[in-house]
Parts: structure tokens; sequence; C-alpha cells
């Protein structure tokens, strides 16, 4: 058993007197924040660093446990040489952001493995780079970020295989972006970029123990990165702490014309400004005891919380409760299989290879099933093939608009103005189920898809441990209040009491 604080704390220590020639102890685990403060004061290397986390890798991701969180290494790697605020930063990201180098860009599904490089990085990938940036490689993921059936197991592959949570081997790593969270939370990179459109980087975040934003929608670019639907589809940083999830917004928000959603970003020019100590005080959290779930355990964490939060300053709204969030979901839902039909296949049609449709897609599953429907089928593919008619679009752009006000002006946004509110706050998830490869996640409860609807940032932070397995804190809010979530959970950071992490149980 580790305590989390002690174990990197005392890697600080540690590395504090290393050497830049020295190896860093394989055992330790950073933050951006810890390891680009040692490589700009020179007293740790870059391509020591690149080292030690690749060690890493071979250590727990290829051998000994097998976590299985990465799906592919960059083969040209190495220690960034270009300057800027994460010179030297080893990060990875999710296997549905292109990269215009040898990586492949997949989904993890066989049908694009192979298919024709992208002649340019998606904008996350190439403001990465530009920030010095080292690229470590990209993340195994739940297969087509999990919109190919309801039974599908996450974390789960054709491509990659099954990504294990490193807290306990039998339990669920939680998706899409289950490689993404089991890298972080296992100290494989310093941080990790995943995608969600509906729960894929809060939840994962969440059931591996690590800090996830979900950002608004347009805040970051989404060009080169495999679609579901425009309307909800966001990249977002993936870290051990809120100070390096701002780190990384930093580096990545900001306008791009190659995704027009970005045109109306409200960017805030240091997103680590506000990470005061007490942030919290006098902030007014309304709390969702009513989208809590049912798990006695997570209540009681929850209530304990509330204590903390209550103890370092903020006021407590009892009693709120999101209005429409059922309707919202409902209706997104039916919308997405049809915007999903159209997204990919102007993707696919594009992108070239053996798929270039759906259609070719679904066939290639039934092909070559033994490989990539041993476990489960693509009921949602069919069902979104059906609906490309001039009747189902029409349809889906009236659902989409009703989700979009039941769930934003409707829902979250008069849900805070009602109380007056900051902020609302849950328990993010119930502690993940055991793999099933059979049933899939279908039992899972995880909180936030009126946020998703919506395009409001989500933001997720680790709250404590209900039989061994992390549980997130959830902080939701208005469009573009990424500051004051950050400011929020970073507070929130500072009162907690980090409890014994065990890996690989």
């Amino acid at each position: 058993m580790i305590n989390r604080r002690v174990f990197i704390g005392s890697g600080l220590a540690v590395l504090t007197g290393c050497r830049r020639d020295e190896a860093i102890p394989s055992g330790q685990q950073f933050t951006i924040a810890e390891l680009s403060q040692q490589i700009h004061q020179g007293s740790l290397s870059a391509d020591s660093v690149l080292k030690h986390y690749l060690h890493r890798i071979k250590t727990l991701d290829q051998s000994g446990p097998r976590l299985r969180s990465i799906i592919e290494l960059n083969p040209d790697v190495g220690a960034a040489t270009g300057k800027g605020p994460l010179q030297g930063i080893p990060i990875l990201i999710k296997d549905n952001i292109e990269t215009a180098d040898a990586m492949e860009t997949t989904a993890g599904s066989l049908a694009l493995l192979g298919a024709p490089k992208p002649k340019q990085d998606a904008t996350v990938v190439k403001r990465l780079r530009q920030a010095g940036a080292t690229l470590l490689g990209k993340t195994n993921l739940s297969e087509w970020a999990n919109i190919r059936s309801p039974n599908s197991t996450s974390g789960w592959s054709a491509r990659g295989g099954l990504t294990m949570n490193p807290h306990n081997l039998a339990h669920s790593a939680s998706g899409s972006s289950s490689g993404s969270a089991v890298a972080v939370a296992a100290g494989l990179c310093a941080a990790a970029i995943g995608t969600e459109t509906n729960g894929s980087i809060v939840s994962p975040a969440s059931a591996c123990g690590i800090v996830g934003l979900k950002p608004t929608v347009g805040l970051i670019s989404r060009a080169g990165i495999i679609p579901i639907t425009r309307w909800q589809d966001t990249p977002g940083p993936m870290t051990q702490t809120v100070w390096d999830a701002a780190l990384l917004l930093n580096v990545l928000a900001g306008k791009d014309d190659r995704d027009p959603y970005t045109a109306k970003a409200q960017v805030e020019n240091d997103y680590t400004f506000n990470l005061i100590p007490d942030g919290l005080k006098g902030k007014r959290l309304g709390v969702l005891h009513s989208h809590s779930g049912k798990n006695r355990k997570v209540k009681k964490l929850f209530a304990q919380t509330l204590e903390k939060l209550s103890a370092a300053g903020a006021i407590l709204v009892e009693g709120v409760t999101i209005p429409h969030h059922r309707e919202s979901d409902s209706a997104a839902w039916v919308a997405m299989l049809t915007e999903f039909r159209q997204d990919l296949n102007q993707y696919l049609a594009g992108r070239g290879g053996v798929v270039k449709s759906l259609a070719e897609l679904i066939a290639y599953n039934e092909e070559f099933r033994e490989q990539e429907m041993v476990h489960f089928n693509q009921e949602f593919f069919i069902e979104a093939e059906t609906r490309g008619t001039p009747e189902h679009l029409a349809k889906a752009e009236e659902l989409r608009k009703l989700a979009l006000r039941l769930a934003g002006p409707e829902g979250l946004d008069a849900a805070l103005k009602k109380d007056s509110l900051d902020a609302l706050i849950c328990p993010t998830n119930d502690p993940s189920g055991r793999i099933d490869l059979g049933m899939g996640d279908a039992n899972d409860r995880v909180f936030g898809s009126t946020a998703a609807v919506s395009g409001y940032p989500h933001l997720t932070v680790p709250m404590g441990m209900v039989a061994d397995l992390p549980i997130g804190l959830s902080f939701i809010g208005s469009a573009w209040s990424e500051a004051l979530l950050l400011q929020l959970g970073h507070a929130y950071e500072q009162v907690r009491e980090f409890e014994p992490v065990k890996l690989f149980g």
C-alpha cells in the first residue's frame, strides 16, 4: 500500500539530488510541474526522463502486470529538442488522434491499420510538439470510442487487447480513454490526452484515480480526431493533478481554422492563475445527491467530502437537481447515431484505406468477425447506418437543438442560476465493475451525460477509495468556466486526505 502524496513527494526529493547523467529511480512518479522544474533548472535531462518512462512501460505495460495501456510506442521517439512550457515532458495520446509520422491512427480497429497516413498532425498534437513535449506513443481505447455496441467492454480493442485497471486487474478501467487513464495512473507518462463524447475522459479518470478535464466543446480543436459527433466530441487533459491539467490546457486551448467550433472559444491567458489554496472560500456549490447513485460507501465518502469542502469555506446548497436531464440524454442519443454516420463517412472518405464508409466498416467487421467481434457485436453501427435518409437528418437536427436547449439553458444553466451557484458537485462514478467480456459495462454508473450533451465543462478529481477502487469528485459548470472549475478542484486537492493506493491488485 502506497500513500500517493508521500510517494510522489519522496520522488521529488530523490530527483532533486540526481545529476543529469544519473538514472531516475524506477519506482518514482512525477507531475508535469515537478519534471518541468527539474529540467529547466538543469538538474535533470530530458533524455533521462525519457529513459525512465520507457523503462516503466517495459516493466509494467509490456510485462509484469501487462496493463496494455499503450497500443503503440512512437518508433521515432526521442527527447524533444524544442523549447516551450512542456520541454522534455513525455505525453501519450489516444489512438483516435492523428499524427503525421510513423504511428498508426486506428481507434483500436484493425480496419484502419495500414490506412494512408494523415497529411498533418491533429491540432492538439501540433500544439504539444510546439510546446516541446515528447510524444511517447498512443494509448489503447475502447474500440471506436465505445460507439460500436451496447455490450462493448471498456478498454478493449481488436488492435490493442484489453487495458487493465492498475488498482485492481480484475476490474474495469472504464472508457473510452482507458489507456490514457491507466498510463497516467501507473506513471507510464507525465500526462495523457483523452477524448470524450459522453463520459470518455471523466469516467476512466475517476475509475483510475486521476484528474480528467472534459472542456467546453470548442475550447480545444478537434481537427484530426476520428469523430463521433461534432456537437459533443472534445479532447482533454488527463493528469495526476489539477495544476498539471491547467498547464496542459494553457497549451491546447485556442482558436483553430480547421475547427469552426473554436471560433467562439473564450480562452484564459493562464489557467493556473487562480489555482490558490483557499479557492473554495465563499464559492457556492450545488450538491447533486439525486445523481449520486445508491452505493452506500460512495455516499458516505461523498458526505465526508462535503464536510471538508464546507470546512474550506465553500457554501453548500442542498436539494439541487438538474431539470430535463433524462429528456436531453434521450434526444441527444437518437441524434448522435445519425450524426455519427454523417461525420464518420466524411472522415473515412477523406482518410482512404480499406474502408471508406460506415457501410464498408460494418462489412469489414463481418468478414473479420473472429478478430473484431470476438466479444461483442456492432449493433450501434448497424442502427446508425439505417439513418441516412433526409428525414433522419432533419429529425436529428431537430433533436439536437432540443437536447442542447434542455441540457444547457434549461438544464445546467437553470440549476446554476436558481441558487446563484458557481458549480455543481457529485461523485463521478461508483466503484468500477468487474470485467465482463460478455456483458460489457452495461451496469456501471457514471455521472456526466448532461455536461456532455450541453457541451459544458466537467472536471473530475480523485476523492477517495471504496473497496480499494478510486472514486472521483465531479465539478460541473457553465460554458467556458474551466478556470473556475480548475480553481475549485485545486483547492479541494489541498484539503482532501490521500488514502493508501494499492496498485496491481
